[in-house]
């Protein structure tokens, strides 16, 4: 059921209307039984700006003094959170509550998604059951409420991020992570960006439906973006223990998070924040975002002063140096020949993902990796002071810009808020 929904692409959804809704979620909760035990789901730092950060602490206010609560970041395949991180997007939560997720060792198996599932779900072109893993401290906590909080925004695997995604991936185990992201990649990366059905939403909604009933799970999601001055702020937020949240808030998502542009741009600057973006693992989302603005034979210029490695796991880190976004045909190969690779189908996808198939150029301007890094695993390599000279973030605003030579280039000042294409390539997904 619903517990709350408000929204709209003019609604702006301060602080103090934040606490109100997370006080009536939880005074609904309370109807249903105590809350003694409670656990809470938010993102991690690569969710800095969903909101999520606020209302988390805001529930731990709630809920602290007459409850036990504990609080386990959705890191999925990320590094775990540092302190400072935890002291950033959690201010006034003592870190004592805090656990975190292991994707690979600390999970265990609630049941199997069927191949008969995902070889309607791929149209044809998978075959393999999926097994469903979570955390052992959802399982093993006798919880009288998990509150799962996030954000509702455009994503290169699922089309719409959270909801049951913030769960069975961001707290979930290897198979569901590596085997969903094959799937999101093999139905077609610009099929999915944005859309709110799509074959991985499928199987997680199979997950929640048949596999976690008996979990006390309940979701609180937000909708973000820009207002006119450019200032970011809450046009939605909803709650609920079903797919109806979800549905509601992401018909707002699409409304507000789908920038589309009026002709294709020919040269693309994407700012990467470095408390956010420290690996191509997560700033390729410059790549996932644009490629359906950026026109052919195009640039796209990556800005990642704190980019210093490739994946966040040292597994993933390792296959991405070794065989490079080279594109899908190349991708495919590799996987069919080397078992490496295709035991961790989610760097596979990846790979698939942050090529742009040789349709537009990908220049990357790394803090912290080498020209020889960057070139070998198939990116264009720029001198970050030397693009950050010319392509200032601090000067240049989000969209167009016309620099002093003429040339125009359009901005991008955090590919993490939406989705960026022209009508045409929108249109052309249904």
């Amino acid at each position: 059921m619903e517990f709350l929904h408000e929204g709209s692409p003019q609604t702006v959804i301060d602080k103090a209307r934040g606490r109100i809704h997370v006080q009536a979620v939880l005074a609904q909760l309370r109807m249903r039984g105590p809350l003694c035990r409670v656990l809470l789901i938010p993102p991690d730092m690569t969710r800095l700006h969903s909101w999520a950060g606020f209302l988390t602490c805001e529930l731990y206010e709630q809920l602290h003094q007459h409850a036990t609560v504990a609080i386990l970041p959705a890191v999925g395949t990320h590094l775990p959170m540092s302190v400072a991180e935890l002291s950033h997007m959690f201010p006034v939560v003592p870190h004592s509550v805090f656990h975190a997720h292991d994707w690979r060792n600390g999970v265990a198996t609630i049941g199997e998604v069927p191949a008969a599932l995902v070889h309607q779900l791929s149209e044809g072109k998978l075959d393999f059951s999926i097994k469903v893993e979570l955390d052992r401290l959802l399982l093993d906590g006798n919880w009288d409420a998990i509150i799962s909080v996030g954000q509702l925004v455009p994503h290169e695997v699922i089309g719409i991020a959270n909801h049951a995604k913030n769960v069975f991936i961001g707290v979930g185990g290897s198979d569901l992570i590596n085997k969903s992201h094959w799937l999101g990649a093999v139905h077609g990366i610009e099929r999915i960006m944005g859309q709110a059905n799509t074959p991985v939403r499928a199987v997680l909604d199979y997950a929640s439906e048949y596999l976690a009933k008996h979990l006390p799970i309940v979701y609180l999601l937000t909708v973000r973006a820009r207002d006119s001055q450019g200032n970011l702020v809450t046009r939605g937020l909803y709650a609920g223990d079903d797919r109806a949240c979800f549905e509601r808030g992401a018909e707002l998502c699409r409304q507000v998070n789908l920038d589309r542009l009026e002709h294709a741009p020919k040269k693309v600057v994407v700012y990467l924040d470095p408390l956010e973006y420290k690996s191509t693992w997560l700033g390729n989302k410059a790549i996932y975002r644009t490629r359906m603005a950026i026109a052919d034979g195009g640039e796209l210029i990556v800005l990642a002063p704190g980019v210093r490695t490739f994946g966040e796991d040292a597994t993933i880190d390792r296959l991405v140096r070794r065989f490079g976004y080279r594109g899908t045909p190349a991708t495919l190969e590799s996987v069919r020949k080397e078992p490496d690779l295709a035991g961790n189908l989610s760097a596979s996808a990846h790979l698939i993902h942050g090529s742009s198939e040789g349709r537009f150029t990908i220049t990357y301007c790394p803090g912290q990796l080498s020209r020889a890094e960057i070139e070998g695993v198939g990116f264009g390599f720029g001198e970050l002071n030397a693009m950050t000279s010319r392509y200032d973030p601090k000067r240049l605003r989000d969209g167009w810009n016309r620099l002093p030579d003429g040339e125009e280039a359009y901005f991008i000042s955090n590919p993490a808020l939406g989705l960026w294409g022209t009508a045409e390539r929108f249109a052309a997904q249904m």
